[in-house]
């Protein structure tokens, strides 16, 4: 139970840190390449969201060491794709196609099946 807990709090940070990137980097401050990199340093969602991306590595490499690379990565990715996709309909309002929709039917499905692989 501890393995999957740690597994979720990897995929949450790692997709929650895309979701922060994305909201940090929708007011950046326009021309130079220097002034766009002063910006990003004084960018609290991005900078929130690099730290984030660092706690999914802690979080990840823990459970690499405990679980099969061939489950924990399809896991990882997918689940993070799925939670993307509902913070970008629910906080960006961007739009999610029927076919997105069953893309992530299929991505759960997908999700499942790996899973049965733990052991």
């Amino acid at each position: 139970m501890k393995l999957f807990i740690v597994l979720l709090l990897a995929i949450l940070c790692n997709a929650f840190a895309n979701v922060l990137i994305k909201f940090g980097m929708q007011n950046t401050v326009a021309g130079t390449a220097w002034k766009h990199v002063l910006g990003m340093l004084s960018n609290i969602p991005l900078l929130s969201g690099i730290f984030l991306f660092g706690l999914a590595l802690i979080f990840y490499s823990w459970v690499l060491g405990r679980m099969s690379l061939s489950i924990a990565y399809p896991i990882m990715t997918s689940v993070g794709f799925l939670i993307v996709i509902l913070c970008s309909w629910l906080f960006f309002k961007e739009n999610i196609t029927w076919v997105q929709i069953i893309g992530s039917i299929l991505i759960l499905s997908g999700v499942w099946m790996v899973a049965q692989g733990i052991k």
